[in-house]
């Protein structure tokens, strides 16, 4: 195993962190603070709720020292570093003020005089996540695992290592105890190690082939585990709606974080009736992004994660010119230093090309005119992926209808597919299983324990 990893700002290739790959012993004394300080947190709900309160204040406190951070590991403008703090946030302030009554005992009705249902947390949960949202992927998780008791050992990826380091100082600024919440630090063999150890639980954002890797090393160790693994999701405007609004929609669902979030618009469906309309608007407003330096305020798109991320983007387009899209604007790299590669707007999608298969992680729109609506879902659900999509119509109970056509794990009508506390996030096929988020997000790491009281035996209908 390599000795150290490095990290690399994708604005000019320079290196500006460099952090030494923990050891297996290392990992083993995290996990183990992590279970000592288990035994506390798990008991005190009003005290968990406090410190997440703590917290929220904290991160806002320190928002522009975090977003700077971001900024320079991975290349996200700090207009939206600043806004990932923000929403972080949000959720803290969510489960502190609701966990408590999201995990309330339930009682129902059966045999015995009583029976509830109680909901208690599992214990160290190991969180391995990508570097896109350096901030809220690991957070979105946290909040509700915290608040519902459990202990988190976190491995951020390499690229945004630092971010991780800075979530455990915040939350240890916050009034948490050491081991409530601790980060490890190298490559993939960390994560490997975290897994192997006395954690109970597992969750994973990233790819599907290393997702796949987590699900077999975790299940093989009977420990349970979530995985989200990204999407392709659909973005479908049909002839009813409101082309001003959709182009812009349809800007921002592609574009936000250099179109590097696995819940980004990455394939455009759009009916032929309106389709002129909609490419102009969009590609107009597309070339009016201003893309450079992310810890300008004035910037709109910075570069991509890395060089290898850059190389990756500009084979895909180049994949769809050759098969016969048509390229309506950018379509190459800015500049000789850094990652930055010019918004794209495709035309002419078709099946065959890669941009319609794979997770599009980069700033290219692929945009695929349709018929009408039954070719728009069937196109929609033409993916290995399914994560969340979009129907852009006037007509709402239309949209209900088609939405409950979508193979998806979340839709939204007339606005882009987001992330919120409030609601269960996830996907199904190749995009991941379980949920984030919300009660059912909060639901994924506890142990769901039926209790029965009786005062007299009873065997009817008793089996096992």
């Amino acid at each position: 195993m390599d000795n150290s990893i490095v990290t690399v700002n994708p604005a000019n290739e320079k290196i500006i962190y460099e952090h030494k790959n923990m050891s297996n012993e290392e990992v083993t004394k995290i996990v183990d603070k992590s279970r000592d300080a288990f035994r506390e947190w798990k008991s005190d709900v009003r005290k968990r709720s406090m410190i997440l309160l703590r917290l929220a204040e904290q991160l806002r406190k320190d928002k522009e020292h975090l977003a700077r951070i971001a900024s320079e590991e991975m290349g996200k403008p700090i207009k939206e570093s600043r806004s990932e703090i923000e929403k972080c946030a949000w959720a803290v302030e969510f489960y502190s003020y609701n966990g408590d009554l999201l995990l309330n005992n339930e009682s129902l009705n059966s045999d015995a005089n009583k029976t509830m249902i109680t909901f208690q947390p599992l214990g160290v949960i190991a969180s391995i996540m990508p570097w896109n949202f350096p901030y809220w992927q690991a957070l979105r998780f946290a909040a509700p695992s915290l608040m519902a008791g459990n202990t988190i050992v976190l491995k951020p990826a390499s690229a945004t290592t630092q971010c991780g380091i800075e979530i455990e100082k915040t939350i240890l600024k916050s009034g948490a105890a050491d081991g409530v919440f601790k980060t490890t630090i190298g490559n993939s063999k960390i994560a490997e190690m975290l897994i192997d150890s006395k954690i109970d639980g597992v969750t994973f954002t990233g790819s599907i082939e290393i997702g796949a890797k987590v699900a077999q090393r975790a299940t093989s160790r009977l420990k349970k585990c979530v995985l989200e693994l990204g999407g392709s999701d659909p973005f479908i405007v049909l002839d009813d709606a409101d082309i001003e609004k959709a182009s812009s929609g349809a800007i921002k669902g592609r574009f936000l974080n250099c179109g590097q979030s696995c819940v980004a618009s990455k394939r455009f469906i759009v009916s032929k009736k309106i389709a002129n309309e909609f490419i102009d608007l969009f590609v107009q407003k597309a070339e009016k992004l201003k893309v450079g330096d992310p810890l300008s305020d004035s910037t709109d798109i910075g570069p991509l994660s890395s060089m290898k991320s850059l190389d990756n983007i500009d084979s895909l387009v180049k994949d769809a010119i050759s098969l016969g899209g048509e390229l309506l604007t950018g379509g190459h790299r800015i500049g000789s230093v850094g990652a930055f590669y010019k918004p794209t707007v495709i035309k002419n999608v078709n099946s065959k090309m890669r941009v319609s298969k794979e997770e599009t992680f980069g700033p290219v729109a692929p945009i695929t005119i349709v018929e009408d609506e039954v070719e728009a879902i069937n196109s929609a659900n033409n993916s290995e992926f399914g994560l969340g999509g979009s129907i852009w119509t006037r007509d709402l109970d239309k949209a209900q209808k088609l939405s409950m056509e979508m193979e998806c794990g979340i839709v939204t009508v007339n606005n882009i597919v987001a992330s919120d506390p409030r609601v269960p996030f996830g996907g199904i096929k190749h995009s991941g299983f379980g949920r984030e988020l919300s009660r059912y997000g909060m639901l994924e790491f506890v142990n769901v324990k039926s209790v029965r009281f009786y005062d007299k035996l009873v065997y009817e209908h008793y089996v096992e």
